[in-house]
């Protein structure tokens, strides 16, 4: 490889892997911190991997589910989730020992039977490849408080934001988080997105991040569908393949959206 060669691939490397956050985008998101605590809650109930603080749990918010057509989390006193590091899926392809001694694998994530049924599709989704963001909750213990955003319009694998470390990156709706813990969580993406803010050497089994903003979008223009790469190489590639509808999307906050209804 030649020295230019060694010098220009980094460069492009990182400018797939996360961008500088848009004006719109950090305005919403120092707003949502200072007013505290969601208006609209669509489901409250929730928390983090953070140490519990009384009287603080998250919600998903529909503060501005009308209007920017978005869902996001957000906790009380200003507060915004982390991020837990989910190894859930097929770990066949890019498998770097980066899950190994995770506190709790799954073999498939909720979405399989979906990314499954593209002509380009692959059996199910890869933590080290595919970017996704764990999000809604589900559960049959008894008084387990759970939240599907599909009955707030929002697709499966449709494309999110997330905000974290004064960057932004895209991923999808790839999982939800179950009933295996001591109480509904939220606050948790695939491995290949805590590397892609946050870089490599985390807590695997602990908070990889604070101050996180996790947006699901809206309506069917949200779901890139067969246009993704859905066998890519590795969460770069994946990453390229969604930005341009992400970047579409990010402009509704601020504005306003006339996604698709159920």
């Amino acid at each position: 490889m030649s020295l230019r060669a060694r010098i220009v691939l980094p460069l492009l490397l990182a400018s797939v892997q996360a961008r500088d956050i848009p004006s719109n985008v950090q305005r919403f998101y120092d707003s949502v911190i200072a007013q505290g605590s969601c208006n609209k809650p669509l489901q409250t109930g929730f928390y983090d991997m953070s140490p519990e603080i009384p009287g603080i749990g998250f919600a998903y918010c529909g503060d501005h589910v009308d209007d920017y057509g978005i869902i996001y989390i957000q906790g009380g006193g200003g507060k915004l989730a982390n991020m837990d590091t989910d190894c859930d899926g097929d770990r066949s392809k890019n498998d770097n020992g980066g899950c190994d001694g995770a506190h709790s694998v799954q073999s498939a994530t909720a979405m399989r039977d979906y990314v499954s049924a593209y002509s380009n599709g692959v059996s199910d989704l890869n933590p080290f490849v595919h970017d996704y963001v764990v999000f809604g909750n589900s559960g049959d213990k008894a008084g387990w408080i759970t939240f599907d955003p599909r009955d707030h319009n929002m697709k499966p694998l449709s494309v999110m934001a997330v905000v974290c470390n004064n960057q932004l990156i895209y991923g999808i709706w790839g999982d939800t988080n179950g009933d295996d813990g001591v109480n509904p969580r939220v606050g948790e993406a695939s491995i290949s997105i805590a590397n892609l803010c946050f870089g490599s050497g985390f807590d695997l089994n602990g908070d990889v991040g604070q101050g996180i903003l996790y947006i699901g979008f809206t309506g069917d223009d949200a779901v890139p569908g067969e246009d993704t790469n859905w066998g890519a190489a590795d969460e770069n590639e994946f990453q390229s393949s969604i930005r341009s509808l992400g970047d579409r999307l990010i402009q509704r906050i601020g504005g306003s959206t006339n996604s698709s209804s159920i």
